[in-house]
């Protein structure tokens, strides 16, 4: 894969690494990365990914921006409340990196459609905020093939997993949730979040694809990374494949 003057110099800080060099920025290039999900997460990650030069980024998200969600979801402005995140979120990463192939789909992820937007892909970002979602999500991610790097937030906490059930070994998020469920109690709007979260949590999944794709330092699936916000501290857990994981065990329909 050949870059052009213009990328060479837009990546130079990345070639320059060792552990990244041509090689690694050859397979940033090559990538196909989807994001489920354009709000808080979505807001920081992306744009690490794009600047980083990922070579095709789909964005699916069906909500549109609102001014309650300008506190932590720094990828919009107060101009764009009332238009769909998709849509504004690709405008912003076009014009912050142009060689990097955009897709929005302003859509809602459902169980029908979602082998269809996540297929093609190398791998699967969550960052939507309902477990109904995420689970949709996972069951695809297995059924397709694709490793699922998950990340989630609380008020002041959050976490992040890479999780690829369709492996034998690995998990997938299933084996760490189980049948979780939304609670309407629980929700952002309801419980309220740390705004600075969403940087610290979506930068850190940007971080994560980058070392998923490049290779460098990657750890295998099932670590999960915990984030604690109020105490600055952060911890590492694994998590095993569930042998009686309906979605990923090897009698499961989805595999």
């Amino acid at each position: 894969m050949t870059f052009s003057d213009a990328e060479l110099d837009r990546y130079a800080r990345h070639i320059v690494l060792p552990d990244v060099g041509g090689a690694g920025q050859a397979r940033l290039k090559a990538a196909a990365v989807v994001m489920v999900g354009a709000g808080g997460l979505g807001s920081a990650a992306l744009p690490y990914l794009a600047a980083a030069g990922v070579g095709r980024l789909t964005l699916i998200d069906d909500d549109v921006v609102a001014l309650s969600n300008l506190q932590r979801q720094t990828l919009y402005q107060t101009a764009d409340i009332g238009h769909p995140k998709a849509r504004v979120a690709a405008e912003r990463l076009a014009a912050l990196n142009p060689h990097v192939a955009l897709r929005a789909v302003p859509e809602r992820l459902s169980a029908t459609n979602a082998r269809e937007l996540l297929g093609g892909h190398d791998l699967v970002l969550d960052g939507s905020d309902s477990f109904a979602t995420r689970a949709i999500v996972n069951r695809a991610a297995v059924a397709l093939g694709i490793p699922l790097l998950a990340a989630a937030m609380g008020p002041f906490d959050g976490q992040l997993g890479l999780f690829a059930g369709h492996l034998p070994d690995a998990p997938c998020w299933a084996c760490f949730a189980g049948a979780a469920e939304d609670r309407p109690g629980e929700t952002c709007a309801a419980q309220g979040i740390i705004g600075a979260l969403a940087g610290v949590m979506g930068s850190l999944q940007a971080l994560e694809a980058i070392r998923v794709i490049t290779g460098f330092a990657a750890r295998p699936p099932g670590h999960l990374f915990l984030f604690d916000a109020k105490a600055l501290a952060s911890r590492v857990v694994r998590v095993r494949k569930d042998p009686g994981c309906p979605v990923c065990a090897p009698a499961s329909s989805s595999s």
